[in-house]
């Protein structure tokens, strides 16, 4: 470890193993896509939750599967389709009878959102009354039901996905609510080199097992010790530059004065801290680098600035005003060794 904890060492190292092991089990399964992976280890380890876009095919489903078994967590899928009801979800009320008094009365069916980890499928196939409650107990992790509330199991990861190819019909998240995620992660095609080792494994017998290699109690205790992790305040002078250069009124990037309409927020000034904090323990370090910042950039910018209508007739797009911005804002000078 870079930097001394408050933690014992040998836990420490205990811990950091299990998240290595974790990247390894999913591995099995999931061919290439190692950014993609590591990045959802960031949103867990960091408390946050994840966005997910990719054509159908990439293996979205079958990667938050995996991570579910190797976790040894609760995990439930909704599928979002039109239909879809806010009861749907959280659960309602049902009226029980007592065979032996014949009293009646209600008691609260819990809905699929009480998990650890929760796959929203296609979230923008629901209306948005839907969302906002998946969204709503994304933010306060309780759910309140007739007067009551109801605490989420902890962990809570929500991992939610959207197709980028079919908008006919569907209800896209607004800004305000993409703010929630603490990441948006972009899957791409595999190379050809990972193709064919996927055509190659899933039409064969072969069937890897995934064995549980982390519980809910080590990953709360990854979570806790992701907050320990040092950033030193030129790094975090560093992020608050970055985050309000973002913004079309405080920068003097020209780039964007010209083609963007809402910068980021003071949201994504702390999710990139914590995502760096996550990335920099996955690599066993206790301290955060800009390397860590520079890497997590674009996953906690990419849906938190958008881009004008002029920006988009030109074909601009968030990650580029992103790239732009890392070019634009001058690191500390301590960070450059």
């Amino acid at each position: 470890m870079d930097r001394q904890t408050t933690v014992d060492e040998s836990e420490v190292s205990a811990l950091v193993e299990r998240l290595e092991s974790l990247r390894s089990e999913i591995g099995k399964v999931i061919i290439g896509q190692d950014q993609t992976v590591e990045q959802l280890l960031v949103g867990l380890l960091a408390g946050g939750h994840c966005l997910l876009e990719g054509v159908p095919g990439l293996a979205k489903t079958l990667m938050i599967r995996s991570l579910a078994v190797a976790t040894e967590l609760s995990f439930k899928r909704i599928q979002f389709t039109p239909d879809l009801m806010p009861s749907d979800i959280v659960g309602t009320e049902i009226l029980e009878e007592d065979h032996g008094t014949g009293r009646r009365a209600f008691r609260f069916n819990r809905g699929p959102i009480f998990a650890n980890l929760v796959l929203a499928d296609e979230i923008n196939r629901s209306p948005p009354k839907t969302q906002a409650a998946l969204l709503e107990a994304m933010q306060e992790l309780e759910v309140t039901y007739g007067g009551e509330t109801y605490l989420l199991d902890r962990p809570f990861f929500v991992l939610a996905t959207q197709n980028p190819i079919e908008q006919m019909g569907t209800y896209p998240l607004p800004e305000a609510q993409l703010d929630r995620f603490l990441l948006q992660l972009r899957i791409d095609y595999p190379s050809f080199e990972e193709e064919k080792a996927i055509l190659a494994a899933t039409t064969s017998t072969r069937r890897p097992e995934i064995e549980a290699v982390i519980g809910a109690d080590h990953i709360l205790q990854a979570q806790q010790l992701t907050r320990e992790v040092h950033i030193s305040e030129d790094l975090v002078d560093f992020v608050t530059r970055l985050v309000r250069a973002s913004r079309p009124d405080n920068t003097a990037v020209d780039l964007v004065q010209g083609f963007v309409e809402w910068g980021a927020g003071p949201r994504a000034g702390q999710a990139l801290i914590l995502a760096a904090k996550a990335h920099a323990l996955l690599h066993r370090r206790f301290a955060v680098t800009l390397e860590s910042l520079q890497l997590m950039a674009q996953p906690v910018f990419r849906h938190r600035i958008l881009v004008n209508f002029k920006g988009q007739a030109e074909g601009l797009t968030a990650e580029q005003v992103t790239a732009r911005l890392l070019e634009s804002v001058s690191p500390p000078r301590s960070a450059l060794g």
